[in-house]
């Protein structure tokens, strides 16, 4: 089996930040994504299907496709392809059925 590596590409001169993946700490470069984040830190998985818990993770990268969907300082359902790392943000990963209000 072959191991996929994200190598992101350089940014020059941006600042490294630190967020926070399920209470673990992660860094990335301002300007990054959180998709572009997670896939630099070795995390493919952001969310398991509700039925059968099939692993779910960045695929477009260009917010059409859903299925890099996060918890983002409690607002669920945040596309983090789309969405700009900043220092101190805190991401949960979802896990099987949501919760109904």
């Amino acid at each position: 089996s072959s191991v996929f590596w994200f190598q992101p590409l350089p940014t020059v001169d941006a600042p490294q930040i630190t967020l926070w993946v399920n209470d673990e700490p992660i860094t990335a470069r301002a300007g990054w994504t959180l998709a572009a984040a997670l896939l630099a830190n070795g995390i493919t998985t952001t969310r398991y299907t509700a039925i059968d818990q099939q692993p779910r993770g960045p695929f477009c990268m260009m917010g059409v496709c859903f299925e890099c969907r996060v918890t983002v300082d409690d607002i669920p359902n945040v596309q983090s392809c789309m969405t700009p790392v900043r220092d101190g943000m805190r991401v949960t990963l979802p896990q099987g059925v949501r919760a109904l209000s």
